[in-house]
């Protein structure tokens, strides 16, 4: 029985980066939907309240006027803005496992994702609150487990599809 060791120190591997954006943004869809049932059906507010606070950090204080009232234009400037950021942080995790080899299995994946989601918490809701002070409101147990959620469903799509894209290559 040979016994197979995966090497997880650093080596020059680019990721794949439209798998890694593709995979933020699935991490993305999941954190919007559990953010809309979380603020319903757990702290009984508004659903729209979560897409105020978002759009409020490109469209000033102004969006977080009136934050149980639907806005077209400030829902569609906070999904943009939490696609992208998703996106953008997908790309960040791809930068982390690629080169390190992080992706030798879904457990490691998941690793990854979890530490990358704790991180990601104490960016969002503890040193971007001197930036946006609204968002110390939302620190707590519901938007960690959102992020650490968003890193590991995020690390094992990734995962996913470059290992798909590297089998179709073989």
């Amino acid at each position: 029985m040979e016994l197979n060791i995966q090497s997880h120190h650093w080596q020059r591997r680019r990721p794949d980066w439209l798998a890694a954006a593709v995979a933020g943004l699935a991490g993305g869809a999941l954190v919007i939907v559990l953010e809309f049932f979380w603020s319903t059906m757990v702290l009984d507010e508004s659903p729209w309240q979560p897409t105020h606070k978002i759009a409020a950090m490109v469209m000033g204080r102004s969006a977080l006027e009136q934050m149980s009232v639907f806005s077209f234009g400030i829902v569609g400037t906070a999904l943009v803005l939490h696609y992208v950021l998703g996106a953008i942080m997908g790309m960040m995790l791809a930068a982390i496992i690629a080169p390190f080899r992080f992706d030798s299995s879904v457990g490691m994946e998941a690793v990854i994702g979890l530490a990358f989601g704790i991180v990601a918490y104490v960016w969002n809701f503890h040193v971007m609150t001197a930036v946006f002070p609204w968002f110390v409101s939302e620190r707590g147990s519901g938007p960690l487990l959102a992020n650490l959620l968003f890193g590991v469903v995020t690390a094992v799509v990734y995962g996913m599809l470059e290992r798909r894209k590297r089998d179709a290559m073989h």
